[in-house]
């Protein structure tokens, strides 16, 4: 059997890694950064260890939801696409993508204060440094690996969500390029920029998110966006859904899971954790309803693909803002965020390039939404536009657009860039036999 050049090559960087890492030299924690262990509250360990679990659960719920949805040939493509993302992004987080994130800022500077675009590479690169003692900032009362792990979790779904827009057409071996470039290029310097607490958005600009609204669904949204005008649409775009069931069951992993997602994200065993933990169920609920009843005001079927639709819908929109808002609010959160999601849904000119399972749409759309109504309702002295903070509203506004332009065009390049090195579209022959057959010889 003829074993194709940039599989030899992908072994070698994975073999290479390993050994790096084994011979790297770490360093032990900084006393003047890390607090000692008598810090640890153990409770709120406990519930982060939950967390992080509900959150990795996430991207299996994820696969089976996209792959209920697309045809019979292409289910165990489109699963193993999310999947796939736990083994890869999982490594390249130890390797250097925590750092980028969340090592030391390098970025801009002003009035002599570094606000970060991108962490520095080296200071935690595999996991150096990241050990049981808590970080005196990041997550103080938990271990820093703790919070490494939780924040893994975010890196892994995050490139799994993308796989939606472009199910059915992409080639597997290229797909694993691009969400490495794109964790590496996209997301780590976004993650940096909000969460970071030196962070060029979240300290500069106030940006506001949660749970990851920008971070992870604007980004996917965006990076989604970008791959269907680069690859183009399917030859044949129109088919039924193979699996209902498992769409069910992979939204209610996700509503499951998003529990730690959001209610994780206040790092802590505490009030926030469960004001979160409110606001995620009753916004998922409340979109749930708006988009089955909106559905039938429209002429169409209340079907559970729209329940499980408009439930997730909420989930993204209330992401952002889930601590940072009351249970009213959140009800109104998933009532507007399900009827602009649906719009754009059946928005002619998206159908028209071929967005596969309507990721921009709802996650893209759903981060936006998110992120405006968080700028107008997060509670807190002069926190959002309703607070007395016409600023921070319009600093959110001015960051949404740049976040808009730096994940779209970014992710853009990133897949031309992609499709010189592999070509990132399958063979007319390929997607006619459907990628489960022809990329991994197996069959649904």
């Amino acid at each position: 059997m003829k074993i194709e050049k940039r599989w030899i090559v992908s072994f070698i960087i994975i073999s290479l890694a390993a050994i790096t890492g084994l011979l790297w030299q770490h360093e032990p924690a900084s006393g003047d950064v890390f607090n000692t262990e008598d810090s640890i509250n153990f409770a709120d360990v406990a519930w982060l260890l939950t967390a992080s679990c509900l959150v990795l659960l996430m991207t299996p719920g994820l696969s089976f939801f996209y792959g209920g949805m697309v045809g019979k040939k292409n289910v165990i493509s489109t699963m193993l696409k999310s999947f796939i993302c736990l083994g890869v992004i999982s490594l390249l987080w130890v390797v250097v993508g925590f750092s980028l994130s969340f090592g030391d800022s390098i970025g801009i500077v002003i009035d002599g204060k570094t606000y970060g675009i991108i962490g520095n590479p080296l200071q935690f690169a595999f996991f150096d440094q990241v050990e049981t003692k808590p970080h005196q900032v990041l997550g103080s009362s938990i271990p820093f690996i703790l919070y490494a792990l939780f924040q893994m979790k975010f890196a892994i779904i995050t490139p799994a969500i993308i796989t939606g827009a472009l199910a059915e057409r992409i080639r597997f071996i290229s797909f694993l390029l691009f969400i490495c470039l794109f964790t590496l290029v996209i997301y780590t310097p976004l993650c940096h920029m909000i969460w970071h607490p030196n962070g060029l958005l979240g300290s500069y600009f106030g940006v506001k998110d949660f749970a990851g609204g920008t971070v992870v669904h604007m980004s996917a949204g965006f990076a989604a966006l970008a791959g269907v005008i680069v690859l183009g649409k399917r030859k044949n775009s129109e088919h039924i859904p193979t699996n209902i069931p498992f769409v069910l069951l992979g939204t209610g992993m996700l509503w499951f899971g998003w529990f730690g997602f959001n209610a994780g994200s206040a790092l802590a065993a505490n009030a926030t954790a469960a004001m979160a933990f409110a606001t995620t169920t009753v916004a998922s609920a409340s979109a749930m309803l708006t988009w089955v009843f909106f559905d039938r005001l429209n002429g169409r079927k209340v079907s559970a693909l729209g329940a499980c639709i408009g439930a997730v819908v909420g989930l993204v929109v209330i992401t952002p803002s889930a601590g940072f808002v009351s249970i009213p609010q959140s009800m109104f959160f998933g009532f507007i965020g399900a009827i602009v999601s649906n719009k754009m849904v059946y928005w002619k000119k998206l159908k028209q390039i071929d967005d596969t399972l309507d990721v921009f749409a709802c996650h893209g759309v759903g981060g936006i939404m998110g992120m405006i109504l968080t700028a107008i309702f997060a509670q807190g002295e002069n926190a959002s536009l309703l607070h007395g903070g016409i600023s921070v509203f319009g600093h959110h506004m001015m960051a949404l657009v740049l976040v808009s332009f730096f994940t779209f065009g970014g992710s853009y390049l990133l897949f031309k860039l992609t499709n010189i090195i592999i070509p990132i579209r399958v063979s007319e022959e390929s997607e006619s036999m459907g990628l489960d057959l022809s990329q991994h010889g197996e069959k649904f």
